[in-house]
């Protein structure tokens, strides 16, 4: 029993980084590397969904703008199905409205690119906690 409550608290970690941008994917998968974090990094929502990582996934960080599904509509596809990972949008074509409609759905933070390591960290432990 002690070894199913140990994978699952280590599964518990998983971070997921969705983003279409294969440099923006590499980078914050190193940062959470750096930290100790395990991370899986999918170039579209559609390669996220498919890979079925979402049960194991304890944060998720997507860019908004994506070719395909955007990272609304991942949110929206993951409530529907009632997987609510604490999600943290991440875009550099971010507004008003995109950010109170993100923060509506239930989104953990809104950061604007270009954002420090040290705020997407901040907000990546506070997802990890709830």
């Amino acid at each position: 029993m002690a070894t199913q409550t140990n994978a699952t608290q280590t599964n518990a970690k998983l971070v997921a980084i969705v983003d279409d941008d294969e440099s923006v994917r590499s980078a914050l998968q190193g940062l959470m590397k750096a930290v100790g974090l395990p991370a899986s990094a999918f170039a579209s929502a559609e390669d996220f969904l498919k890979s079925g990582q979402q049960h194991q996934t304890a944060c998720l960080i997507t860019d908004i703008r994506m070719p395909g599904m955007s990272g609304l509509d991942l949110q929206a596809t993951l409530n529907a199905e009632r997987c609510r990972i604490p999600t943290i949008f991440i875009t550099a074509h971010g507004d008003a409205k995109i950010r109170m409609q993100a923060l509506r759905s239930g989104a953990v933070e809104f950061l604007s690119k270009p954002f420090s390591d040290d705020a997407l960290l901040e907000s990546v432990w506070a997802a990890l906690e709830m």
